[in-house]
C-alpha cells in the first residue's frame, strides 16, 4: 500500500459559498458548502485512484477508518445543533457518536462561531425559549474568529458556525446531527427545515464547566507554530506543522494517517501538491512533504 490523493466528495448547501468550488475547479451552478475529503461514510465516500480505476476510500480501507475530515465554506449562518456522544448515540441511533474539531483558514471581518451556552442557561430556559420562537443565538457564547485558531467541539456542545468562516473539520466518522434552532428561517413556501428538538434536549450539556472557552481546547496563532498536537481523540489525532521551504518532513514507514494541505505547495515524494489537497496513507511506505513555499498542513490519525 501507499499514499493515495484523495478526490473529496461536494456537498450542495444552500448556506455554502464560493470558494470551495473555485479550489476544486468544479463548475457547479450551486453553492459548495462541504468538500469531504477523507470519508468513507455511505453515499459520501470521497474517491482514490488505486491500479489505475478510481474506487471510493470506503473500498480501499474498508470500515477501518474511525474519522471523517471535511472543509466548510459558509455565506450564511448555519443551524444550531448538537451531536450525540457514543453511547446516547448507541441509545438513540444504533451508530457511532460525534465529536468533531474545528481549525479556521480564514474569516470575513467580525465572522465568528457560536459554541457552549452563555453562564446561567439551563434546559428549562432554552425549552421555554424555543417554545415562544426567541433568537436562540443570544443564549449562546460567541467568538470572533481568524486564520490559525482551533476549537474543540465534543459531543453534546451546542454550537453553529457563522457566515463568512472557511474551515477544516476533523469529526469521528459518523453523520448523526441534532438541529435544535435554525434562525426561525422558512423557505419560499414558508415552511422550516425540520428540528431534533426532544432528542438535542436528551444529549445537550448545560454544566457551566463544558460551556467554557477551556474546556474546547481554544488555541491561536498557530500558523507561526512549528509542530503542535492539537487534539487527542480515541478515534483521531490531530497535528499542525508549519515547515519553511528548505526543510522537509518524513512520515514513517509505519505510520497511517492523512495529510490535509492549509497552505503552500511543493511536492511529496516528487508529486506536486497545493492548498487544500489531502492525501491518505495507508503504510508500508515512507513518505517525504517538500516544500516550495512555507507550508502548512495538518496529520490526523
Amino acid at each position: 500500500m501507499a499514499l493515495f490523493k484523495t478526490t473529496p466528495h461536494l456537498l450542495e448547501k444552500i448556506w455554502g459559498g464560493e470558494y470551495l468550488n473555485k479550489i476544486n475547479s468544479s463548475r457547479f451552478p450551486y453553492p459548495i458548502g462541504e468538500s469531504l475529503e477523507v470519508s468513507i461514510l455511505n453515499n459520501q465516500n470521497c474517491k482514490v485512484r488505486f491500479n489505475s480505476e478510481l474506487v471510493d476510500l470506503g473500498d480501499l480501507l474498508g470500515s477501518n477508518l474511525k474519522y471523517l475530515i471535511k472543509f466548510l465554506d459558509t455565506s450564511d449562518n448555519l443551524s444550531v445543533q448538537v451531536h450525540p456522544d457514543d453511547q446516547m448515540a448507541k441509545n438513540l441511533e444504533n451508530s457511532n457518536g460525534k465529536t468533531e474539531c474545528w481549525f479556521i483558514i480564514s474569516a470575513d471581518v467580525n465572522a465568528g462561531i457560536y459554541l457552549g451556552f452563555k453562564e446561567g442557561v439551563t434546559k428549562s430556559i432554552l425549552e421555554k425559549a424555543l417554545h415562544e420562537k426567541e433568537n436562540i443565538n443570544e443564549l449562546m457564547n460567541f467568538y470572533k474568529v481568524s486564520s490559525g485558531e482551533f476549537f474543540y467541539v465534543p459531543a453534546g456542545t451546542v454550537h453553529a458556525i457563522g457566515s463568512g468562516v472557511v474551515l477544516c473539520e476533523v469529526q469521528q466518522s459518523s453523520g448523526i446531527t441534532y438541529r435544535v434552532w435554525d434562525w426561525n428561517r422558512v423557505d419560499k413556501d414558508n415552511k422550516s427545515r425540520k428540528l431534533h428538538i426532544d432528542k438535542a434536549l436528551s444529549v445537550l450539556n448545560f454544566e457551566k464547566k463544558c460551556n467554557d472557552l477551556n474546556f474546547f481546547r481554544y488555541q491561536n496563532k498557530l500558523l507561526s507554530c512549528k509542530n503542535e498536537t492539537l487534539i487527542n481523540h480515541k478515534d483521531f489525532s490531530v497535528e499542525i506543522f508549519n515547515i519553511e521551504q528548505e526543510q522537509n518532513y518524513r512520515i514513517s514507514e509505519k505510520e497511517e494517517c492523512s495529510i490535509i494541505f492549509i497552505d503552500g505547495i511543493g511536492n511529496i515524494d516528487n508529486n506536486s501538491y497545493r492548498s487544500f489537497e489531502s492525501f491518505v496513507k495507508t503504510g508500508d511506505n515512507v513518505v517525504n512533504v517538500q516544500p516550495k513555499s512555507k507550508t502548512t498542513f495538518l496529520k490526523i490519525y
